[in-house]
């Protein structure tokens, strides 16, 4: 039945979902005109916001360009490719692949959003190498993993509200983890999306006719072999105890890092431990040179489009737009469905504003007060939040972007097989919230 309906599904993205630099010009539009015509805004002052927003994630812009480069110059290094090909080995059917890479995406996503993004698009690169599998669905299902991301260990809402001081710390004081990403009801949706996520992916694995597969030559990025050094130049970039003397002491770093001063994940953690092993992997600064002038062709969308996401961020949140559509949402809530409505609120709200810290600071106004006057469980409430921004991912395109940099798809080529799990996913989240 899931492949009955996967097939119109995904010809019906095919056709009508434009490339996600055309999708952010039209949200950009959407955005201006509801801040105009909603919230009595002036276009003047619509302008304004929009043109002072632009650069506002310019840090986080060259972070995600850097969780695409330093994850894909790390998976490129031999020791890497040889792990991911052995873990590729153990698949022996398309369906097999297919599962596996949805599970191989589910952990690392749980881990940490940026892991599980590049881990999720190298590994399903590496099993279209081994085996004839729909390409489409086999990257579709890497990225379909990242949908438990803001249920896991980097997830921002739980861990904003578990540090002391955040901004709403006088309202509801700090909510540990252990009532939220480690509260019952958070991992039994997490169970059962590492259950039903890689068996629906699986169930929608196409006939042989309709598949797309893709030459396993392309995907090869072989260096090619270095010839007789001559030049003092060559012999540097071709010195592997040049690159330990760096790479040695950044891998120290790491270690002080986790084990001496107990430091988590974050994105500028993630990003320092890829490109440090990837620098020690690589073993000389020439290979590692030529891993880069690959990895960073993938990405053009990410430099060009994040700007007009933050331009967007700004308007919604300057204009009263997100705080108004969330408020709408919460009206029609009671204690036991809040849960419920603040998820549905925030999968909408992360259409315009893809940013888990920034759209809690949107809606945890709203959603705050609404828990309080109504009696119901706060930490469920912001945990609701947190899952409403990760669902809808699987049909906003800035968090596929990286993915599809990687294995040099588009967003219409995925998009109609993650059309599906959004409407299965979302269920079962909303079922855990307001049941488990």
């Amino acid at each position: 039945m899931l492949k009955l309906i996967s097939k119109p599904a995904v010809k019906l993205v095919e056709r009508y979902l434009p490339d996600p630099y055309i999708f952010v010009l039209l949200l950009t539009l959407i955005a201006a005109v509801a801040a105009i015509a909603v919230e009595r805004q002036t276009p003047l002052a619509v302008l304004r916001m929009w043109g002072d927003g632009f650069w506002g994630l310019l840090t986080f812009s060259m972070q995600m360009l850097l969780v695409l480069v330093t994850g894909f110059m790390l998976a490129s290094s031999p020791p890497v490719k040889r792990i991911l090909q052995k873990i590729a080995g153990t698949a022996k059917s398309p369906g097999g692949a297919i599962i596996l890479v949805t599970l191989v995406s589910l952990a690392a996503s749980w881990i940490n959003w940026g892991f599980g993004l590049v881990v999720g698009a190298l590994f399903a690169k590496e099993l279209a190498r081994l085996i004839k599998v729909d390409y489409r669905l086999l990257v579709a299902s890497a990225y379909s993993g990242f949908v438990v991301w803001h249920g896991g260990l980097a997830g921002s809402v739980p861990l904003t509200i578990a540090t002391e001081g955040h901004f709403s710390a006088d309202q509801i004081g700090v909510i540990g983890t252990g009532s939220t990403i480690f509260a019952f009801f958070n991992l039994a949706i997490v169970i059962c999306l590492f259950i039903a996520v890689p068996l629906v992916n699986r169930m929608m694995l196409p006939d042989e006719k309709d598949s797309v597969y893709v030459d396993p030559k392309l995907l090869d990025d072989e260096p090619e072999p270095v010839g007789r050094l001559t030049r003092p130049a060559e012999k540097l970039e071709n010195s592997m105890p040049l690159a330990l003397l760096v790479g040695v002491p950044g891998l120290l770093f790491l270690l002080d890092h986790f084990l001496l001063r107990g430091g988590g994940l974050n994105l500028n953690v993630v990003n320092f431990m890829f490109l440090f092993l990837a620098i020690v992997l690589h073993r000389t600064p020439r290979n590692l040179l030529t891993s880069l002038n690959e990895a960073i062709k993938g990405g053009a969308g990410i430099v060009i489009q994040f700007p007009f996401y933050a331009g967007i961020m700004a308007i919604m949140v300057q204009s009263g737009l997100a705080q108004s559509m969330s408020e709408w949402l919460v009206s029609f809530a009671t204690a036991n469905s809040l849960p419920f409505w603040s998820f549905l609120s925030a999968g909408i709200v992360n259409l315009f504003v893809p940013s888990g810290g920034g759209q809690w600071a949107v809606q945890a106004p709203v959603m705050l007060p609404a828990a309080e006057a109504l009696g119901a469980d706060i930490a469920r409430v912001a945990m609701a939040v947190a899952w409403g921004d990760a669902w809808t991912n699987l049909l906003q395109p800035f968090w596929a972007l990286p993915v599809l940099a990687i294995a040099g798809l588009k967003a219409k080529d995925i998009m109609g097989f993650c059309l599906i799990q959004l409407f299965i996913t979302g269920i079962i989240i909303s079922v855990g919230l307001v049941w488990f």
